[in-house]
C-alpha cells in the first residue's frame, strides 16, 4: 500500500509537473493478478484496483497503514466494475458484477474476494472510506441507477450522472459514490466547477481509448493547475481544490467523496469567470 500525504494550497505553486503527479495523480492500479492500493491523507481515503487472472481469485488485504487485522475492520468500501465483469464475493456471498456494476461493502466484513469468471481479467476500482456505522453489503446494477442528464450540446458538457452510493440509494457511513458518462461530442465533465470544502473527492478515469488523454484541471479557482490523465488513471482532489477536465475523446469516470457529509449538492460553485 502506497501512502499519500495531504497537501495544502500554498504548496500545490511550486510543484512542478512531476511533483504534481506524485502528489495528486493514481497511476497504475491496475496490474493483472495483484492488488494495488493507495491510501490517502486526504480524507484517510482509500483507492485500489484488483485485477483477478481466469482462476486466480485475489483476496483484499489489509495494510500497515490501517493498524487493523482486516481491511474493513474500521472502513467502508465501494468496488465498481470498470472493465469487463467478475465475482466478488463478501464473508461467502458472491456477487457477480458486470460492466459499471456497483457493490458496496460495509465496515466489519472479514473475507472480501474478487475472481474472474470471463477469458478476460475484469478490473476492479476501488474506494474507501473510514467508517463508524455498518451498513449491509449491496449491489447496484448500472442498467437499474436513476440518471440525472446535465449540461449543453452548446457547453460541450452533456453528461449522464448515475448515483450509486447516496442519501437516497445506497446506505453508507460516509462514502458517496457514482459514475457520470459523457456524450459523444460533449469534453467537459464538472463543469462549471465546484470544490467540496468539507470533503475530498476522487476521480478514476475509464471507457478512454487507450490513445486519448483527459486534461484534468485542479488546485485554486484562482491559481488551477492541471493533469493529463489516461484511461483507468485516478486524480485526489483536496477539498480546496476544483476537479474539472476536458477529454479527447467521449470517456466515463467514477466520483467517490468521503468527509464530513453525504449531501451530494454541498458544493461551493465556482464561477467560470473566477478560474485563472
Amino acid at each position: 500500500m502506497q501512502v499519500r500525504h495531504a497537501t495544502n494550497p500554498a504548496q500545490i505553486a511550486g510543484f512542478d509537473t512531476e511533483q504534481l503527479r506524485a502528489h495528486y495523480l493514481v497511476a497504475d492500479l491496475f496490474e493483472p493478478g495483484q492488488v494495488h492500493t493507495v491510501y490517502s491523507h486526504e480524507d484517510r481515503t482509500v483507492l485500489g484496483g484488483a485485477v483477478p487472472k481466469p482462476g486466480e481469485p485475489l483476496r483484499l488485504p489489509s495494510a500497515d497503514p490501517l493498524r487493523a487485522e482486516n481491511f474493513l475492520a474500521r472502513r467502508e468500501l465501494a468496488v465498481v466494475a470498470v472493465r469487463g465483469g467478475g465475482t466478488v464475493t463478501v464473508d461467502g456471498t458472491a456477487y457477480r458484477l458486470a460492466h459499471r456494476d456497483c457493490l458496496y461493502v460495509g465496515r466489519g466484513a472479514v473475507d472480501v474476494v474478487f475472481e474472474s469468471d470471463e477469458t478476460d481479467s475484469p478490473h476492479f476500482y476501488l474506494f474507501s472510506t473510514p467508517a463508524h456505522t455498518s451498513h449491509p453489503t449491496e449491489l447496484a446494477r448500472f442498467t437499474d441507477v436513476d440518471i440525472l442528464e446535465l449540461g449543453e450540446p452548446r457547453t460541450a458538457n452533456v453528461r449522464s450522472i448515475r448515483k450509486f452510493i447516496h442519501v437516497n440509494g445506497i446506505k453508507s457511513c460516509q462514502l458517496v459514490l457514482g459514475i457520470t458518462t459523457l456524450a459523444e461530442g460533449s469534453v467537459w465533465n464538472t463543469m462549471p466547477p465546484h470544490t467540496h470544502d468539507r470533503r475530498t473527492e476522487c476521480y478514476l478515469y475509464f471507457d478512454l481509448p487507450e490513445d486519448q488523454r483527459v486534461v484534468h484541471l485542479l488546485g485554486e479557482p484562482a491559481a488551477t493547475r492541471n493533469l493529463v490523465v489516461a484511461n483507468e488513471q485516478a486524480v485526489i482532489s483536496p477539498s480546496w481544490s476544483v476537479h474539472s477536465g476536458a477529454g479527447t475523446h467521449a470517456y466515463s469516470f467514477v466520483w467517490a467523496m468521503g468527509g464530513e457529509n453525504q449531501a451530494y449538492d454541498d458544493m461551493d460553485p465556482v464561477a467560470l469567470t473566477e478560474l485563472r
